[in-house]
């Protein structure tokens, strides 16, 4: 869908002509034909210019723009302006503007400033998507609809409270059945009547900003409401929009990792899944490969949008590190290896003022193309035109999922213990990490998705088993899958309630052992797994760390046992055979070797081997199209580093060198190789 209408990657960014006059909106012309930018984004804040009071909509500057860009052969990914309201509306209507969760009401200023159940930002956020559509709908530059920008936070203001109460009527029916799954019965808090229901904040139920509560079922439907009550304004506009334009896809920005949202609701709502990539210069490039599978999971393996990456430095990190030469086109083919069919930026020109004055951006402050910045930006659009269609709709091929949930992670996090040192996100990435090493692909999946068309499927600390899961886990394995899940894992139901019978609760038959404890330490504090005897690559004694399953074998082997403290000699880890397959226990946070070594024995065992060999740092994975594999080379070292092809003789898309056998990449270098036949 992100090719319909540009049969190339795009290349571009976020542009904001309204902050400049017309001599440098036309330098700005010149200089992005110099750079190959054929895609803009424009329109995502300017509200206020828009509608400058209730009745007034002035469009003539957007006119002027998207004229002036399709003349100088540049599209248009087209924002609604409604992620910032306007300072008039926010003076006369104050419910647009949230409650915090200390219970302030906000003033004007700043964004995501607009409470999702004001009536008042429903109504004028619907009724501007709707006149941009019917003014824009049939202008040859528009390619794509962006609403509003980066959606999160959370409001706590009545209105927010009394939809809060609407939707429990809805998902629980009666007062009976709500009390039930809130355990309310816990404390007294039993309620009576829908009204006595307030939202979960620091002047109730919740401290340390959210972080503590009291009732995790309250707060765990609070989330839920929150992200669905923002889902639903993204609807309100993507839907007055489709309603002119039903073939021009819509998107907004997503944030990766972020943890308020559950974007894999998002993904099925969005045409085209985007988002915006910000890694800090020590931030491991396999958790941003991982960020950017799991927004191709949010649809099931589609192609995404990178909607934003700075081309040089970000302004609101503690430590802004300028991207070393090549860094900003290594990363920009990163995204186009694990799924991108876009490459572009925040922002195009530097704001001269504000919060994102430095910001990078593909035009600096000085305002010409004599810049390191601007030079690295146009080689990258030149080998994007060089290699027009030749990646755009080409999909991955992974025999390896992991489970990511949003919800379990928002349960993990409110858990009252065992410990604060888990960290849902890590624990995934660990097991990532270990597989991507190996250059072997992996999607990063939600509890929903279809199992069967993969190997192996791993459930890193999945706490919450929600309704149906642990059958669908169970059919998995007795096909023949191999399943891996870890300590902490089957304790809960979607409503936080323990399922009672011993943990993993439903997991319990598929893996074969019950847990009878669960020991929190210090993250300085470790044990050791022991194997007596190796199994595939594991062999000898590792450490584990932060919780520790004191588990029972029942069906299950026994593979390795702690090595100290008072449960020396019980289960670490177990493997269970389940029909055709086999599921594998994991009873605490294992070190980097384990992982590395328990990997390397499941992928031996499922037959599963990677495309090409390569050296640490050197990141090689692939996607398909029209029956043809492409191989990426991507050196994160510094310095030059090799790979491996075996038989395949390959030649670079961009360069056409020839490789076969051992070979070489430059420090930083990217191939995209094809097989010679």
């Amino acid at each position: 869908m992100v090719s319909k209408s540009l049969p190339k990657i795009w290349y571009g960014g976020d542009y904001n002509p309204e902050q400049w006059d017309e001599e440098t909106v036309l330098e700005d012309m010149r200089m992005f034909k110099l750079a190959g930018i054929d895609v803009a984004t424009i329109n995502v804040f300017a509200w206020a210019e828009l509608q400058p009071d209730e009745t007034t909509y002035n469009f003539a500057n957007l006119d002027n723009t998207l004229d002036r860009l399709h003349r100088n052969g540049v599209y248009v990914c087209l924002g609604t302006s409604t992620a910032a309201h306007p300072a008039w509306m926010a003076k006369r209507y104050p419910d647009i503007r949230r409650v915090d969760f200390e219970g302030r009401k906000r003033q004007f200023g700043g964004r995501h400033n607009s409470c999702p159940n004001s009536p008042t930002y429903r109504k004028y956020a619907e009724r501007l998507a709707e006149k941009l559509a019917e003014r824009y709908k049939d202008h040859p530059a528009v390619l794509l609809w962006h609403v509003s920008n980066e959606y999160g936070g959370y409001c706590y203001c009545e209105n927010c409270q009394k939809e809060f109460r609407v939707w429990l009527r809805r998902k629980y029916k009666t007062m009976d059945e709500l009390n039930e799954s809130w355990n309310t019965a816990f404390w007294g808090h039993t309620f009576y009547d829908w009204d006595e229901i307030v939202a979960p904040n620091g002047l109730s139920e919740e401290w340390q900003g959210g972080q503590n509560t009291n009732f995790q079922g309250i707060s765990l439907d609070y989330r839920r409401f929150q992200s669905e009550s923002l889902l639903d304004v993204f609807r309100l506009e993507r839907d007055v929009i489709k309603k002119h334009t039903p073939d021009t896809p819509v998107t907004t920005n997503l944030m990766g990792l972020y943890p308020e949202l559950d974007y894999f609701k998002w993904g099925r709502e969005m045409d085209v899944v985007s988002w915006d990539n910000y890694p800090s210069i020590d931030t491991p490039v396999s958790l941003t490969a991982m960020t950017h599978d799991l927004m191709r999971g949010l649809k099931s393996g589609q192609p995404f949008i990178l909607m934003e990456q700075t081309p040089s430095q970000q302004n609101w990190q503690p430590y802004n590190s300028l991207k070393r030469p090549g860094v900003m086109r290594l990363w920009s083919y990163q995204a186009v290896a694990h799924g991108a069919d876009t490459v572009m930026f925040f922002q195009l020109r530097r704001s001269r003022g504000a919060t994102e004055k430095y910001h990078g951006a593909v035009i600096e402050h000085v305002g010409h193309e004599h810049t390191r910045v601007f030079r690295e930006s146009a080689h990258l659009g030149n080998e994007l035109q060089q290699l027009e269609d030749q990646l755009i709709d080409a999909t991955v091929d992974a025999k390896v999922a992991i489970i990511f949930d949003w919800e379990n992670r928002w349960a993990i996090d409110l858990s009252s213990g065992p410990s604060i040192a888990l960290d849902y996100v890590k624990e995934v990435h660990k097991f990532y990490d270990a597989f991507y090493q190996k250059n072997i692909p992996v999607d990063l999946v939600s509890v929903e998705e279809d199992l069967s068309k993969y190997d192996i499927v791993i459930a890193p600390v999945m706490y919450m088993l929600k309704n149906g899961l642990a059958d669908r886990l169970k059919a998995f394995v007795r096909q023949g899958g191999t399943f891996v899940t870890t300590f902490f894992s089957g304790i809960v139901d979607e409503r936080d309630l323990v399922t009672l019978g011993g943990y993993p609760g439903e997991l319990r038959e598929l893996v074969g052992i019950w847990a009878e404890e669960i020991d929190a330490l210090e993250p300085t504090r470790s044990n050791e797994i022991v194997f007596k005897q190796p199994y595939g690559h594991l062999h000898g004694e590792y450490s584990c760390h932060i919780l520790f399953d004191l588990i029972h074998e029942e069906t299950a082997e026994v593979l390795a046992t702690y090595g100290s403290d008072f449960y020396q000699g019980m289960p670490v880890l177990t493997r269970n055979q389940y029909g055709k397959g086999k599921a594998y226990y994991i009873a605490s946070s294992p070190d980097e070797n384990f992982m590395n070594d328990f990997v390397e024995t499941v992928i031996e065992e499922k037959g599963i081997e990677p495309g090409l060999v390569s050296v640490n740092g050197v990141e090689v994975t692939t996607r398909q199209k029209n029956g043809e594999t492409i191989w990426f080379v991507l050196n994160h070292n510094a310095e030059s580093s090799t790979f491996d092809t075996g038989s395949k003789r390959l030649k670079d898309l961009l360069s056409g060198k020839h490789f076969s056998g051992n070979a070489e990449i430059e420090g930083r270098d990217v191939y995209i190789l094809k097989e010679e036949y």
